[in-house]
């Protein structure tokens, strides 16, 4: 897209990551495309911060159990065209020869022909499996400013977490990147804040002749893993040309106080839950609700939630909780839990702490606690999921160390 007086600008998300930590909710399909908050899929955050930043020609990558996620994308965004504005779903093509992307970097390498094609000034290249609002615009200005060829967007994280990211160093003085180093655990802390580190966001905003360049020559190195963080940009480090963005100075309209610079990894099933509750307090720790930067998607064409039953011991009942359309809560209490599009929960039953996806069927007298139930599982009358874990493993259900226990896309549980 190009902006009145500014630069012309491609948006490249990379999703082709295969989520191993997220199984079995990638058992069936791609991390991005792993429904979230609702109605949402992953990738929807990535897509409207960048929509909402004003950059409106996005070419996605995908590899991995793809065809959910390109669904996804070809039903839910959709641009005009008569504007020239797309996002377009592309699959590894093996153009270079009979190879699958061999990383991040590898892809953008065989994905070169969508640069030439399009001749943007800038390339921001960016992750689809992350929750957070974000206006790239004001990335991509501060990058021109620094006269970088490569810019990461960076956030504050505490010195003790160094282990789990990237983390970048910066020269005294300077937003300039000294050094890039992966989950080091010495690391250098932050000269205002000696409790934290710069973390990589896993976004980037590139120079497009320095990146064309950067994945070429990463092409031809044996060495390489050819990954975007772990490579190409610590050859933009050594060249001393890349500076950090830091997400703290990023301000989005709406964002209350206690939402600002709010961000997660959801890597793992944990950290997924986590998000997941996040959503549902009173004062929310991620707004959903901010509509000055809305979350865009498509939630399909379903009837209102419903809630049935009025008497004192058979009350359909949801606090501090988000129900999506098509839901009927018949009789039953639900607590601090997520219900997507066209659950139902049968009477006499109690969610709490819960992620239930789409079509999922609660029957009868059921209890559902601290628990992440995928598409279209079918709980029979009187069973309980989260009550006791021996039985729940039993059930060959994922339980994870904190006690989540998790059900896979489609699984009809038995009495």
């Amino acid at each position: 897209m190009v902006a009145k007086g500014g630069p012309s600008v491609l948006a490249i998300v990379l999703a082709g990551g295969e989520g191993k930590r997220l199984m079995p909710l990638t058992a069936d399909r791609a991390k991005p495309a792993v429904p979230f908050g609702g109605i949402y899929r992953l990738i929807d955050f990535a897509l409207s911060n960048l929509a909402n930043s004003g950059y409106l020609k996005m070419v996605v990558l995908t590899q991995y159990k793809s065809h959910s996620l390109d669904r996804h994308i070809t039903k839910a965004w959709r641009m005009s065209t008569l504007l020239g504005n797309y996002v377009a779903p592309v699959p590894a093509q093996q153009r270079l020869g009979k190879q699958w992307f061999a990383g991040s970097a590898d892809a953008i390498y065989q994905s070169l022909n969508l640069i030439h094609d399009e001749k943007p000034d800038i390339v921001v290249v960016v992750g689809a499996d992350h929750v957070y609002r974000m206006d790239f615009s004001q990335m991509v200005s501060r990058h021109i400013e620094s006269g970088a060829a490569c810019s990461v967007a960076a956030i504050r994280q505490p010195i003790a977490q160094s282990d789990q990211f990237g983390v970048i160093e910066l020269e005294k003085g300077s937003q300039r990147i000294s050094a890039f180093r992966e989950k080091p655990t010495d690391p250098e802390p932050l000269e205002d804040s000696p409790g934290e580190i710069l973390a990589s966001m896993g976004n980037y905003v590139f120079t497009a002749d320095a990146l064309v360049d950067a994945v070429r020559r990463d092409a031809q190195r044996d060495d390489s893993k050819n990954d975007m963080g772990g490579d190409i940009v610590p050859d933009f480090v050594s060249r001393g040309e890349a500076y950090a963005y830091d997400f703290g100075d990023n301000e989005i309209p709406g964002a209350t106080e206690r939402d600002r610079g709010y961000w997660r990894d959801v890597g793992t099933m944990d950290s997924y839950f986590d998000a997941h509750m996040d959503l549902v307090s009173i004062l929310p720790i991620f707004n959903i609700y901010n509509y000055e930067w809305p979350i865009l998607t498509n939630p399909g064409s379903f009837p209102p939630a419903k809630f049935v039953h009025g008497s004192a011991k058979r009350r359909g009942v949801a606090i501090d909780s988000m129900v999506s359309s098509g839901c009927i809560v018949s009789g039953s209490l639900v607590e601090r839990s997520v219900l997507s599009p066209n659950v139902h929960v049968h009477s006499f039953g109690h969610i709490e702490d819960s992620v239930l996806l789409d079509n999922v069927d609660i029957g009868r007298s059921c209890t559902i606690r601290r628990a992440i139930l995928d598409k279209d599982v079918v709980v029979p009358e009187g069973v309980s999921i989260g009550v006791d874990h021996d039985v729940d493993r039993k059930r060959g259900l994922t339980v994870t160390d904190s006690g989540i226990v998790v059900v896979g896309k489609g699984t009809v549980l038995t009495v």
